[in-house]
């Protein structure tokens, strides 16, 4: 198949970017949304060019690290899909494809599809985490989980942290992002010890960043591709105003 390509090049954070435009014949329908980065990167280093600058890791779509915007949708046509696991039978021959970094205030881009997303590293580091010392692993049937509880706590976990739910954001929210990271720990025993000073840390951390409010789209939810549901947004509201309540006491 053959595709037309319409990529934003950004030299750096400070220059001015621009969508350029590339053909590329003869694809492999089965190949991924990746390998067809790679084979375009492959033609520009032949012809003398510079290839094009993309996130990527583990191409299994865990890592999160690919994320971009593919004619306008986060991660691209289907849902509860990275890039990395999207292939070109998700377009026809011949279509126009414009491919563009995620766009955030949050999220500069570093240079073409690349972007800065180190202020989620941030935000998990200012309390995203369990400080006492828990010792080694547990048996399994030490404590009592219902399984209700651990099926909710495992999906609030499952988020991969790609900044899909930013990047489809109009406000650019962390809100999804940050409320999962919360409610996965909130949820589970291990977690509720600190469970106040780790809401408003977190929370203050997110704002300081500079994401927007949220607005209750649920956009986020829609493009995200684990689907983590907008109710862990219910919960980190929650848990702040629990927290704060009990810190005036």
């Amino acid at each position: 198949m053959n595709l037309h390509l319409k990529i934003w090049r950004q030299k750096d954070h400070q220059s001015k970017g621009k969508l350029v435009n590339y053909d590329l014949k003869d694809l492999n329908p089965h190949m991924s949304f990746l390998e067809m980065l790679d084979t375009l990167n492959e033609k520009l280093i032949v012809e003398g060019e510079e290839p094009v600058e993309f996130d990527h890791d583990c191409r299994e779509g865990i890592c999160g690290q690919c994320g971009m915007m593919i004619n306008g949708l986060a991660h691209g046509p289907l849902k509860h899909t990275t890039t990395c696991q999207l292939h070109l039978r998700s377009f026809k021959d011949g279509q126009t494809i414009v491919i563009e970094p995620f766009r955030a205030s949050a999220f500069p881009v570093k240079k073409d599809l690349k972007v800065d997303r180190s202020a989620f590293d941030r935000i998990i580091s200012s309390g995203g985490y369990i400080s006492v010392n828990t010792g080694q692993a547990p048996d399994a049937t030490a404590i009592a989980i219902t399984h209700q509880i651990a099926e909710e706590a495992f999906d609030s976990a499952a988020c991969i942290g790609c900044g899909a739910c930013v990047a489809t954001c109009k406000n650019g929210s962390a809100a999804l992002f940050t409320s999962a990271k919360i409610t996965h720990m909130v949820l589970l025993p291990q977690g509720k010890e600190e469970r106040s000073e780790r809401v408003l840390s977190m929370v203050q951390q997110m704002d300081s960043e500079h994401f927007g409010h949220c607005s209750n789209t649920e956009a986020c939810e829609v493009e995200c591709p684990q689907g983590i549901s907008v109710l862990n947004i219910d919960r980190m509201n929650y848990e702040y105003s629990r927290a704060l309540f009990f810190n005036k006491k």
